[in-house]
Order: C-alpha cells, then structure tokens, then sequence
C-alpha cells in the first residue's frame, strides 16, 4: 500500500511541473478555508477539492481505478482534473485584492510579475501552419501512423519536437513518456536509450520500446544509430518530412 500511495505522490508532483502551481494551489485552499464565509463556496472551492484530493492518495482508488479503467496506469493523473486549480488560485486572489485593497494588489501583482513568462521566448511558439496550430510534419506522421476506426489506439515514439503536439492532435497516439520527462528529467528507460545518448544502442532501445509496448519508433532520418533499425526486424513503414517511421512486428496492434 506505501508503494501504490508514493507512486501517487510522484504523479501528483510531476502534475505540478515545478511545484508552484501546487504550492499557490494549497496556499488558496488555505486562505479561503479561512476567508470564505458563504459555505456554499467554500465546499465548491475547499471542501470538494480536498475530498478528491484525500482520495487520489487512497491506495484502494488507484487499485479500483486501474483495474476498471483502460490504460487506468497512465491515465490516473486525470482525477486530478476534476479539481479546479485555476478556478480556486483566480478567486482567491480576486477576494484578497477585493478584501485587502493595499497588500492584496502587491501580493497578487507580486504573484503574477514571478510565475509567468513571455510566450513568444518558448522555443514552441512558431507562425501557425494550419488549423490546427502545431507543425504540418507532426499532423503527416500522426496521420501515417493512426489506428483506424474501430482499431485499438497505438504506441510510438517520437522525438522531442514531437511530444508538445502529438496528443493535441490524435488522442488514438500512446506515447512511452511526455513533457513531463523532458522537462522535469524524471527517469524513463525509452527516453534514456531514444534521447541522452549522440549514437543510439539499436539493442537498448528496442528492450526499452519492447518493454514499453512501442509499435511504432518515429526517428530523425539522419539520427546516429549503431544498427539500422531494419537489421534488428523492425519495418520501416514510410518516411514522411525527414523522418523515418518504423513498426515493431513483435508489438501487437
């Protein structure tokens, strides 16, 4: 039960990126616990939250959750969007600038000046190239690689340009790790053996993607590795914007 309860604790941390969403989250709960007198409010902003709260931690949750739910192990991190984070850090703030004019403004003004940042410095942020709003190759290979209707959703592999928008696009497309890997650098066997190394060992990763239940390896055509994936009985589907997509036959569909 400790290992199911901390396994919750690392999800609800890797929810919170760099733990300050989190921090100002609880300090919010905290004041309107105290501030907030009309208690309808106060279930629907304190009560509520810290109920679902209490019970994502619950290891008996996460045992009924992954064994009612498909892919329930990777998916668990969803209970956490049935509480309002946003909702519950902007109302707070609102009552205390409204209740406190003076520290309120400096306290709120202070929050916002230190938790946010110019969005046209991230490194994502590109001319739009369709309706969709992320780059036309991730659209080209997604489209390559997605399950038909009816069909079980696959598992791939993608470089890091890719991770920020596959699931944007196609939620049919499983991946082994996301942003919260790049970013955070939590460990992850595929994105050690597919990421860290300038020549890619063809045998590690393919104990990893195995291991993972990767269908599908999409890869920079020009991507150092030390045995071409071919050799090692992967099939290489197409090649769409410079980048090889192959399919694990020993991973089924």
């Amino acid at each position: 039960m400790y290992g199911i309860f901390m396994e919750a604790w690392v999800i609800f941390k890797q929810y919170g990126g760099n733990g300050y969403l989190l921090v100002l989250f609880l300090a919010s709960m905290l004041y309107l616990l105290i501030a907030e007198k009309d208690m309808r409010k106060k279930l629907v902003m304190v009560v509520a939250p810290l109920i679902i709260l209490v019970g994502f931690f619950i290891p008996v949750t996460r045992i009924a959750y992954v064994a009612k739910i498909p892919d329930g192990g990777d998916t668990y991190y969803r209970i956490l969007w049935l509480i309002p984070m946003s909702a519950i850090i902007a109302y707070a703030g609102c009552k205390l600038f409204m209740e406190h004019k003076r520290i309120g403004l400096v306290v709120v003004s202070a929050l916002i000046i230190l938790s946010g940042s110019l969005v046209y410095k991230n490194e994502y942020v590109k001319d739009a190239e369709n309706a969709y709003h992320i780059p036309q190759v991730v659209i080209d290979v997604c489209d390559e690689i997605s399950p038909e209707e009816g069909e079980p959703r696959v598992r791939a592999v993608f470089p890091e340009e890719f991770i920020h928008f596959v699931r944007q696009y196609d939620t049919n497309i499983l991946m082994p790790y996301g942003r919260d890997v790049i970013h955070n650098d939590y460990y992850n066997a595929v994105y050690v053996a597919f990421q860290k190394p300038e020549v890619i060992n063809a045998e590690e990763l393919l104990e990893a993607t195995r291991q993972a239940q990767c269908n599908y390896i999409v890869m920079y055509k020009d991507r150092q590795i030390d045995v071409k994936l071919e050799d090692m009985g992967l099939e290489l589907v197409n090649m769409v914007g410079g980048y090889n997509i192959y399919k694990d036959p020993e991973i089924a569909q």
